[in-house]
């Protein structure tokens, strides 16, 4: 089974990079339900991550079904995506951090096989560098 929580290198990575860089962030969530009601489940955590994203100055660009595999590995078999933009890295790890974000990720986890996300920059802003 996949990890559906950052390790703690990861979220160290995440908090440094929300130290240098104070502009949007936009998360990339690929998603792999778990059997019988993974899908529920992950839906209950996105109706309520919804609100505490909105609340933070950010919104869900876009939520779809995986309907087919043009490229790439056809294994994978993800289910869905996920595209969120928080108004700052740091915005995603103050709410991340709260609790009843923490309540509503027991549903994540509940419905989630495994998971990936990405944290992107824009490329205008990923360019300069």
């Amino acid at each position: 089974m996949g990890a559906i929580r950052p390790n703690p290198d990861q979220f160290k990575a995440l908090a440094s990079a929300a130290a240098k860089d104070g502009g949007p962030v936009v998360m990339l969530n690929l998603l792999k339900f778990k059997q019988g009601g993974g899908a529920r489940e992950y839906g209950q955590y996105g109706d309520a991550a919804r609100g505490m994203v909105e609340r933070l100055g950010g919104r869900v660009l876009y939520i779809g079904r995986c309907d087919q595999v043009l490229i790439g590995d056809a294994a994978e078999g993800w289910d869905a995506i996920a595209v969120v933009e928080y108004p700052s890295r740091q915005a995603f790890i103050d709410m991340v951090s709260q609790s009843d974000y923490q309540q509503a990720h027991e549903h994540r986890e509940a419905g989630l096989e495994r998971t990936v996300l990405m944290a992107t920059t824009p490329m205008s802003a990923a360019a300069g560098e």
